[in-house]
Order: C-alpha cells, then sequence, then structure tokens
C-alpha cells in the first residue's frame, strides 16, 4: 500500500483479536488488519516513524476532506462556497475529529510508548484526533473510498445537523470584526512551545490594534490560533 514496508510492523505487536471490536464501531472487517494497527501506532511508540501511523494521518486528511466536500454540497445545494467552507472548518477540525475517535472509543487501542502513556497521551485530544485521521486512511486503502466515505457519513452528518447556520470558527469571526471595526487583521505568534518533538504544546498570542493580546494554547499552532482567538472574542463581546 505504499505506507510501510510490507513484513514490517510495528514494535508493539497487536493481534486482530484485539481490534475486532474496533472494526465492528467502524463498520468494516479489514482485509488487512496491519493496516488498522498501523493507523493506531503512535510516532514513538515504533523505531522506524515510516511504521507510525503519520503518512495514514497525511492520507486520511485528505480523504476526510474530499468525502465531507461532497456531502456538504450535497446537503445544502443552494449555499455559496463561503457557507459551505465554513461548514467545512468546522467538521474537519481537530476537535470533531478528536469527538469523533471518543464516540468509537478509540483511544484504548492506540499504541503509545511508555513516557506518552504516563504523561496521559490517551486522553489527549490531538494524538486522538490524530489517529482518528489514520483510521480513516486505513478504511480507504483496505476498503476503497466507499468505506471510508461510509463511515464518514455515519459519524459526521450529526455534527453537520446540530447547528443549521453556517458556523464561523473564532479566527474568523475575530478577523470579521476587525474588518467591521476598521481595524488591521489580527496578528498572532508563537509565545511558547513546550514538549517532545512528536506531541508539542503551543501558546498563542493574538493582538488586534490596541487591544490588549490574548493568549491560547493547543496542541497544534491551528489550535493554539483558534483558542486565543475565541479568548480575545469573548473578552470583545463582554466589554461591548
Amino acid at each position: 500500500h505504499c505506507v510501510s514496508r510490507k513484513g514490517h510492523k510495528p514494535e508493539t505487536e497487536t493481534t486482530p483479536s484485539d481490534i475486532g471490536g474496533l472494526q465492528e464501531k467502524l463498520g468494516h472487517r479489514f482485509n488487512d488488519s496491519q493496516l488498522l494497527v498501523q493507523a493506531l501506532t503512535h510516532s514513538g511508540a515504533t523505531r522506524n516513524r515510516l511504521e507510525s501511523n503519520e503518512r495514514l494521518e497525511f492520507l486520511g486528511d485528505r480523504v476526510l476532506g474530499l468525502a465531507l466536500t461532497g456531502m456538504l454540497l450535497e446537503t445544502f445545494p443552494d449555499e455559496e462556497e463561503g457557507k459551505i467552507g465554513y461548514r467545512f472548518s468546522a467538521l474537519a477540525r481537530a476537535e470533531s475529529l478528536a469527538r469523533i475517535g471518543a464516540d468509537i472509543d478509540l483511544a484504548p487501542h492506540i499504541h503509545l510508548d511508555r513516557g506518552e502513556e504516563e504523561a496521559g497521551g490517551r486522553d489527549n485530544p490531538g494524538i486522538v484526533a490524530d489517529c482518528c485521521e489514520a483510521v480513516i486512511a486505513a478504511l480507504y486503502l483496505d476498503g476503497g473510498f466507499e468505506a471510508a466515505e461510509k463511515f464518514i457519513h455515519q459519524h459526521w452528518r450529526p455534527l453537520m445537523s446540530e447547528d443549521l447556520a453556517p458556523p464561523k470558527d473564532a479566527k474568523t469571526l475575530l478577523q470579521e470584526w476587525a474588518q467591521g471595526q476598521g481595524l488591521t487583521l489580527p496578528v498572532y505568534r508563537v509565545a511558547d512551545r513546550e514538549g517532545p518533538a512528536h506531541a508539542p504544546h503551543f501558546t498563542i498570542e493574538v493582538s488586534v490594534d490596541e487591544k490588549k493580546p490574548a493568549t491560547g494554547q493547543g496542541t497544534s499552532k491551528q489550535a493554539a490560533e483558534q483558542a486565543a482567538a475565541k479568548s480575545l472574542m469573548d473578552r470583545i463581546e463582554e466589554q461591548e
């Protein structure tokens, strides 16, 4: 499958029986269960990063994007591209992936190294979200786009139906507020970065003209930027 080398398996070996229950929740019985094992293998849990879920995560992001785009265009045929874009951003973000990962009880199946395990990595939404993306790729590689799309439709349609109005993320709301006030666009900068390379933790500061800056934290720059923007927007709304 051009993802891991044939014959090589992650250092933390898992038998298909260990993931049988997960396959039921995914609605797909794997022909190559090792694909699913790899999707659940964090980079720190194997000596060779090519045997981790990183490449699958990259692929899963694209498969999810295509499936969500098709679902949104079909469900909202009369909406302009901008509103579809807001919906897409809300559904494709890490928070949504982590939520689906929790729904299918992904955390107990994830392979972590001892350090990450002791640091609470199994409860890290960023790690769960990454594994969820990798699982989507595993479904795609093992069962084709149809298998991945079936899983995505089953779990993302309820999220899509929760808010009938096109949702806007915090960064978009802050940018639109700044433009409406005739101010310069928000400026984001990395205030701090902690943790190992495979599990970083970012603190981002956002500022708009003379407004007092706000900070936010997350396991990715994007998540931390959203948190910072939300913090500043919350403060602005309290003052107005």
